[in-house]
């Protein structure tokens, strides 16, 4: 039994003011559907096969349904898959040179069932060749098997990176250690950038605003204009280095390059992101008949927070400005 005040680290919620997600401690899901249907293409399409009598391969994923996601729980990994694949073989008879075609079919990938035992089911178009047939029978259902084996593997640790983000502990205890490389491994000459690595996305995202670039930019850049948008207190130093605090503190950062109705640059970061760690965010203002292009470039964004970053452009910052632009207009 615990001490009074040591419980068990695995029943532990972090204790953060804002309330946050930590560590995903608190049910979330990603869909993994649009994904897995790009690396079961990746995986399958192009698979050979080949013995004395003939050559065969995999040249078309012709069919795949259905869908997969991983939810997070109290720090564990939660996987849900489902999937109805068809494919297209090909292969040439080496004695005749006969080309002969058929299907693959799996009618049941699911995490109900082992791969070894994942029903795959061979045919062929009528006619001769069915040495090609007992060779995608065997070694082709052994590479096919082999393929979504790998499809898993890539589903539980390519896909699920940064799900499972660092707790403010282990954000600390990295900071620790690349400091310590950086005194004792690194040229003074070199700055190092401290920060938590974690696996991350780029963003790009464009939206049109009915007005000018002149306008757009002063948006983004007068303190009272930001707090209409946002409907919420900011901090503003539009300079080269100046700070910046967004929607109650929820969005912080710092500028690193304004271009007057050209261009921003900033390091920008949501709260509950792990400490330390900053997402750059470039804008551009691009002008058009009667209108303005926004061009949005990010890179650095945490994996399991791209959805939130989207929203939070899209809603909270493209969509209110829009709202604010037709007040604006209205009024005058």
């Amino acid at each position: 039994m615990a001490k009074w005040g040591q419980g068990d680290p695995r029943w532990i919620v972090e204790e953060r003011e804002d309330g946050t997600n930590v560590n995903n401690w608190h049910w979330t899901e990603r869909d993994a559907t649009s994904w897995s249907k790009g690396k079961l293409h990746e995986l399958l399409v192009g698979v050979v096969v080949e013995n004395e009598g003939g050559w065969c391969e995999i040249s078309e994923l012709k069919q795949v349904e259905g869908e997969a996601s991983c939810s997070s729980r109290k720090g564990k990994l939660i996987f849900f898959y489902e999937w109805n694949i068809k494919l297209v073989w090909k292969g040439i008879i080496k004695e005749s040179g006969a080309k002969h075609k058929g299907l693959i079919e799996i009618p049941n990938l699911s995490e109900e069932n082992e791969v070894d035992d994942t029903e795959v089911n061979v045919s062929k178009k009528k006619g001769d060749g069915d040495i090609l047939k007992d060779l995608m029978k065997t070694a082709g259902t052994a590479k096919v098997r082999e393929a979504l084996g790998d499809y898993l593997k890539a589903l539980k640790t390519e896909f699920t990176m940064g799900m499972i983000l660092p707790t403010k502990a282990m954000a600390t205890q990295e900071l620790t250690v690349q400091r310590k490389l950086s005194e004792t491994t690194l040229q003074a000459s070199s700055p190092v950038a401290l920060g938590v690595r974690i696996p991350t996305v780029a963003l790009h995202m464009m939206e049109l605003f009915d007005t000018a670039v002149e306008q757009l930019y002063r948006i983004f850049t007068v303190k009272d204009l930001v707090q209409e948008f946002s409907k919420s207190p900011a901090v503003l130093e539009a300079e080269k280095g100046g700070k910046f605090q967004m929607f109650d503190g929820d969005i912080t950062g710092e500028y690193i390059e304004l271009l007057t109705n050209k261009r921003i640059v900033m390091k920008w970061r949501s709260r509950n992101w792990p400490e330390e760690h900053y997402a750059i965010v470039a804008l551009s203002f691009v002008p058009t008949l009667g209108q303005t292009e926004l061009q949005l470039n990010c890179k650095g964004v945490p994996v399991c927070e791209e959805e939130n970053m989207k929203f939070c452009w899209q809603k909270q910052h493209f969509e209110e400005i829009k709202g604010l632009l037709q007040l604006t207009t209205l009024n005058s």
